[in-house]
């Protein structure tokens, strides 16, 4: 399959999007309307405009949220989201945003994205709207979901996945059995429930710029409302993961076996060595080094190397492992001495 565009039913998404949220809804809708929706008591004006729904950290005006935990009540309400759905009416509203109080925000949020975007089976290995740019290959056993776009003089190598929504840029590789846009590991905690751990559904996608390469067998996962963006001339060894929401820069080189946790942001010219493991929604600063097996727990500037749990400047956590190596030494001189 080269060079061939299958029955085109949209035009490619641009890759420099600045819309965070790819749930957006097809149409505003009023503020009434999803109160009905939902069946929640409306606090506001029912004739305001919903453009769409988003989890807290995508989060843009016109947008609604939803939050079920006191914990989380002011970070939501002071949010850049216009609407809130929500489980009290005891709390204080900043002016120009509304409630949609119900029992279960979190079940109010499942019945939105199920009504916007229902889960339909696929009925072949190759959607037929798929787009694909002049040049491209698609090699055999290769699965594509929905609403694909593929740009020029990429190679799509067998076994890949390619889920619903998601972009391809050109010049992009993809090796063999990798999945891109696989659901977020996302989920809704209550241990007051017989399921404490339930899917939050992921209806966000993943974007992959030009000239990207991916290794076989990586998996990247789509965002929970909005994307996850490889960024142009990013190059990955094989068994890396990426986790929902994650946004890498431009240039960047992972090694192998190499997770990024949900949410994280890597700015461009990042180097991460083998089986480096990132923690959830942090930052690591342009053309960092993190050395092979180093734990990131919390963010790290750019321009530095670094080395080990947690992850700290390597030059003075080798120090640190030569006078650990000492300790017997120094401890004997310590009893010899007493």
């Amino acid at each position: 399959m080269e060079g061939k565009k299958i029955s085109a039913k949209r035009q490619p998404l641009p890759l420099n999007c600045t819309k965070n949220s790819i749930m957006q809804f097809p149409a505003p809708v009023s503020l009434e309307w999803m109160a009905n929706l939902i069946g929640a008591e409306l606090i506001g004006n029912p004739a305001a405009v919903v453009a769409g729904i988003n989890e807290i950290h995508k989060v843009e005006p016109g947008d609604l949220v939803f939050v079920d935990h006191p914990k989380y009540y002011d970070t939501c309400l002071n949010s850049a989201a216009t609407h809130i759905i929500i489980n009290t009416k005891d709390v204080t509203v900043p002016a120009g945003k509304s409630l949609l109080v119900v029992a279960e925000p979190f079940e109010a949020y499942l019945k939105i994205v199920r009504h916007f975007k229902p889960f339909s089976p696929a009925q072949q290995s190759i959607s037929d709207d798929l787009i694909i740019g002049e040049g491209s290959v698609i090699m055999p056993n290769v699965f594509v979901g929905k609403n694909v776009v593929i740009g020029k003089n990429s190679i799509i190598h067998p076994n890949v996945s390619l889920l619903d929504g998601t972009i391809i840029g050109d010049h992009v590789v993809i090796q063999a059995g990798a999945v891109i846009g696989s659901d977020a590991f996302y989920y809704n905690t209550k241990k007051n429930r017989d399921v404490w751990y339930k899917r939050m559904e992921s209806c966000g996608n993943v974007v992959i710029e030009d000239y990207v390469e991916i290794g076989a067998g990586c998996t990247i996962d789509r965002g929970v409302t909005a994307e996850t963006k490889i960024g142009a001339g990013t190059k990955m060894d094989n068994m890396v993961h990426i986790g929902h929401d994650t946004t890498v820069g431009k240039n960047c080189l992972f090694a192998a076996q190499v997770g990024i946790a949900g949410g994280t942001i890597i700015e461009e010219g990042v180097v991460l060595w083998g089986q480096v493991g990132v923690s959830k929604t942090l930052t690591i600063g342009a053309n960092a080094v993190v050395l092979a097996q180093s734990g990131v727990p919390s963010s790290l500037a750019g321009g530095k190397t670094y080395f080990g749990y947690p992850a700290e400047d390597a030059s003075l956590k080798r120090r640190e492992l030569v006078w650990i190596k000492r300790i017997p030494e120094l401890w004997k001189k310590v009893m010899e001495n007493k």
